[in-house]
């Protein structure tokens, strides 16, 4: 029986929490023997890590929606009709809908389900070789793989037993959302009370924008506040252009989000009206992000917002150092580095910041940080998506 080694983290404990519940005194055991809860005990290591980690959700919700309908069909506790094997598989179009109906689900696409699942498991346990989700791509079905399902252990008696950890599978996946989802919360109010602060005690949103706009923060909330001090500092100049000579005219420059971050939109994540700029934020300073970044747009000039303390010239140096190592051929390196039109890292942030307090447009940087909190983590008004936490759980 292979054991695997189990990575301790914050949220470990409550895994072995819940596996207690299930395996009492063979809870550890039966951690060690699978390897489906090793890849959910490494993918839960910024549960309690507040806001500042990232959290996502899909390759989660992936697993989730297949094993809940392993379990919803009757093959955990073996009240199906028919074995597994024979199962037809759930349809694809059920377990997308489901994914989108769990919290921060909302917006989901299907990549989890068709390929990242897999091949994240796979990296993660090379030496299992096999999926943990089948699917038949001319049905549209799917499936867990149930031997992974299906944990052997030897007892202190010295017998074989095993034990099926699809509830222990559900039972993880609801006890991290509902730990991000703390943390999520935790984060909007903050910003909340921050932005009524700033009416009052100004000081005190300036250093809380400013402790966002550090090398340390969670990807997310650097691009949030990044665009929100962006949009104010842009917001205050302006450019004459017209189609015709005779139609120029005086136009304010508007910053626009064009999504969530991390979101798979061509390598956009600002654009500028009326000039046409794009941006995107980036915490890296490697070569094949940034070209490929460039490659999506078919090398149209980007300005990356990189979340460095390095000077502009350093970043800039590196970029320039590591593609000469890649390409060699220097046209191909100038052509590629042409189309870095500017670099934008903290130093600049913190200098358009301070332009924007002297503006006494603080208010509208804090206004926009919780605007683009709420689209971040699928938050309205009414804290509806909040409220399915409960509600989207499998009753045992």
């Amino acid at each position: 029986m292979l054991k695997f080694e189990i990575i301790q983290h914050s949220f470990t404990p409550n895994i072995l929490d819940i596996l207690r519940r299930h395996y009492g005194d063979y809870a550890e055991d039966v951690f060690q023997a699978s390897p489906v809860l090793g890849y959910l005990n490494n993918k839960t290591k910024s549960a309690n890590q507040g806001s500042k980690a990232r959290g996502a959700f899909a390759n989660h919700y992936a697993l989730y929606v297949v094993v809940e309908d392993y379990i919803q069909k009757g093959f955990a506790k073996g009240k199906a009709e028919i074995p597994y094997s024979k199962y037809q598989g759930a349809k694809f179009s059920d377990l997308f809908r489901r994914q989108r109906e769990l919290p921060f689900g909302a917006k989901f696409q299907n990549h989890a389900l068709n390929a990242r699942l897999n091949d994240e498991f796979e990296k993660f346990y090379p030496v299992i070789k096999k999926p943990l989700i089948v699917r038949d791509l001319t049905t549209q079905r799917y499936w867990i793989q149930e031997d992974l399902l299906h944990v052997t252990i030897r007892r202190k008696d010295g017998t074989n037993h095993t034990y099926n950890i699809a509830y222990a599978i559900i039972e993880i996946i609801d006890a991290y959302v509902a730990a991000k989802k703390a943390a999520f919360e935790g984060f909007l109010e903050a910003c909340r009370q921050i932005s009524e602060l700033g009416k009052q005690n100004p000081n005190r949103a300036v250093d809380f924008v400013i402790q966002q706009l550090q090398p340390n923060v969670d990807a997310r909330i650097f691009e949030i506040v990044s665009y929100a001090v962006l949009k104010a500092k842009y917001g205050q100049e302006t450019v004459w252009i017209g189609g015709t000579k005779n139609s120029v005219a005086e136009r304010w420059l508007i910053l626009y989000k064009t999504g969530r971050t991390n979101a798979n939109d061509g390598g956009i994540d600002f654009v500028m009206r009326p000039l046409g700029r794009f941006f995107q934020v980036t915490e890296t300073v490697d070569v094949n992000k940034y070209f490929l970044d460039i490659d999506k747009v078919q090398r149209f000039p980007i300005t990356f917002v990189v979340k460095s303390n390095e000077s502009k010239n350093q970043i800039r140096n590196a970029i320039r150092a590591q593609a000469v190592a890649k390409y060699k051929i220097e046209a191909v390196v100038n052509s590629y580095m042409e189309a870095v039109e500017e670099i934008i890292n903290i130093e600049d942030l913190v200098a358009a910041f301070d332009i924007v307090l002297k503006a006494n447009q603080l208010q509208k940087v804090m206004d926009e940080i919780v605007i683009q909190s709420k689209v971040e983590f699928n938050y309205n008004d009414e804290n509806e998506e909040i409220s399915r936490i409960s509600s989207g759980r499998v009753n045992n």
